[in-house]
């Protein structure tokens, strides 16, 4: 009997959700010290140092949620020690990612501290040397065969760095340095409540929600709830956060937006939110971002038909290019591009002879591992387990093509198998009691994915729901005949009324007047 033939009770569940985390809970106090990672302390009195002499400092941040999130952390930093401090995050258009020449040419700076980016640049971290410039790189990333020479790297996956736990974000990072340097410096940083804008960061960048990272995100959910900075009033005055913010809250809302900065405009508008100090300020501002997110979701639409249309179902790894695509887009148009074909993707934007574009993994498969058998043709790439950035000649696209769907059938099997579903869950075992024991173990998201669950059910109505008709409202009824509402979203319309199917669900809830409705969201119809 397969795991999705068992049928379930809910102390399974509680035992299945128990065991995926190994019984091991991290909490707060469990946090390993700043110390254990490598340089930490040889950055922090480099900044000491910079800071007594009263050296220029500057501040290179990234475009996506974690850069802009890990940004602003460093931002409160300075803004607590009452030191100058300038920072830039690079146009995704115009500056490319990370650190660079055309950055480091902007700027006059004793020492350069960057976040969420710098561990792949080599170049940059020589022209600082040339120029006397000290390099500080705090960054996430998986480190290159060949690493930049700076003064200090504070980066987890050093081979000779003692940090315990290895999938972490660039903004946990700048969180730990801003932590060490506050103590250090006796600064007035209360950075517990800046973990808050580090949750943010740990969803967006889909790390593993579970060790430090789950003891960190709920934590950080728990300040943003009755947080009275600027930017989570203006987004509760929206009706953007609600009283039940969570990590879906994040993902679904929080994160776009944010996003949505970078990818059309400028990321620093979504630190400044962020950052806000005034609620008319971060109201402004966030007027703007949900104007880009909107304008983001219809250039998405478009791409995302089109690269859709290129897809060969046959291949082990998609991997679509438009002429001029918006580079903004293109790593969501691959996620998307990936759940729909269930294998990894990749989208990418050619302009004057360059590819530039986003991947994202699918099932098991470690994406920066293949991408790193054609590394040689590629003139930037890097990333991790579940998403990468790269670029190279668009004469070398059939080359890559070809040894990347290759290397997949070895290294991405197309018989993953949907450990999420945790068995067949009768309608008789869903109740609230289930649903306290689902809340137990969120957050759920990367590596704690919310559970699961089929049914055998008949199909009792139908009908389309939302602006554009795209999502479907179904009522069902199972064999122990009870019913439920469900809704399927982006439905692709097969089942109809008194039709008996196979639903694959989870389950959440649903605040209507002030009372709270079991609810079944459905992830696929058989």
């Amino acid at each position: 009997m397969s795991n999705q033939d068992r049928v379930l009770k809910k102390e399974d569940i509680f035992k299945a959700l128990y065991n995926r985390h190994n019984g091991n809970f991290v909490t707060l106090k469990n946090l390993p010290h700043p110390n254990s990672f490598k340089d930490m302390q040889r950055a922090i009195k480099r900044v000491k140092e910079a800071i007594s002499l009263n050296e220029k400092i500057v501040l290179i941040g990234d475009y996506d949620v974690d850069g802009v999130t890990a940004t602003t952390v460093i931002r409160e930093l300075f803004e607590a020690i009452a030191y100058p401090l300038e920072w830039i995050i690079p146009n995704r258009f115009k500056d490319g990612y990370g650190i660079s020449k055309k950055i480091i040419d902007r700027v006059e700076a004793n020492l350069i501290i960057t976040v969420d980016n710098g561990i792949a640049a080599v170049e940059a971290a020589e022209i600082c040397q040339d120029r006397g410039i000290d390099l500080i790189i705090t960054d996430h990333h998986t480190v290159p065969e060949v690493a930049p020479k700076a003064y200090a790297i504070v980066n987890q996956k050093q081979s000779s760095c003692g940090f315990e736990y290895k999938e972490i974000c660039g903004a946990q990072i700048a969180w730990y340095f801003a932590a060490a340097l506050s103590r250090e410096l006796n600064a007035k940083l209360d950075t517990k409540e800046l973990m808050g804008i580090v949750s943010i960061a740990i969803v967006a960048d889909i790390m593993p929600l579970n060790g430090i990272n789950r003891a960190m995100l709920l934590a950080g959910l728990e300040y943003l709830k009755r947080s009275n900075r600027a930017f989570i009033k203006a987004l509760k005055n929206r009706g953007i956060v609600k009283n039940t913010l969570n990590s879906e809250t994040i993902a679904f809302y929080i994160a776009p937006l944010l996003n949505s900065a970078g990818r059309l405009k400028e990321a620093s508008l979504a630190s400044d939110f962020l950052f806000s100090k005034s609620v008319d300020e971060a109201e402004i501002i966030l007027n703007e971002l949900i104007s880009l997110n909107q304008e983001r979701k219809e250039i998405e639409r478009d791409i995302t038909k089109e690269a859709l249309k290129q897809v060969n179902p046959n291949d082990n790894i998609a991997i679509v290019w438009g002429r001029d695509w918006s580079e903004g887009v293109v790593g969501i148009v691959a996620s998307k591009v990936a759940e729909t074909y269930k294998i990894p993707a990749i989208v990418l934007s050619c302009k004057d002879g360059i590819c530039k574009g986003s991947g994202r993994s699918w099932g098991d498969c470690n994406l920066y591992n293949l991408l790193d058998k054609s590394r040689e043709y590629y003139l930037k790439f890097g990333g991790h387990k579940m998403a990468i950035g790269i670029s190279f000649k668009e004469e070398k696209l059939p080359v890559i093509k070809s040894i990347l769907n290759i290397e997949a059938s070895k290294m991405c099997s197309k018989d993953y198998v949907d450990n999420t579903i945790l068995g067949t869950l009768p309608f008789s075992e869903i109740d609230f009691d289930l649903l306290e024991i689902l809340d137990k173990f969120e957050p759920y998201g990367e590596a704690n994915p919310k559970p699961k669950f089929r049914a055998v059910v008949d199909i009792l109505d139908s009908s389309d729901v939302g602006e554009s008709k795209e999502h479907r409202r179904y009522r069902f009824k199972d064999d122990t005949g009870r019913m439920f509402s469900a809704i399927e979203f982006r439905s692709k319309k097969s089942h109809e009324k008194g039709d008996r199917a196979t639903i694959i669900f989870t389950i959440g809830k649903n605040e209507y007047n002030g009372n709270i409705y079991i609810n079944l969201y459905i992830e696929e119809i058989l």
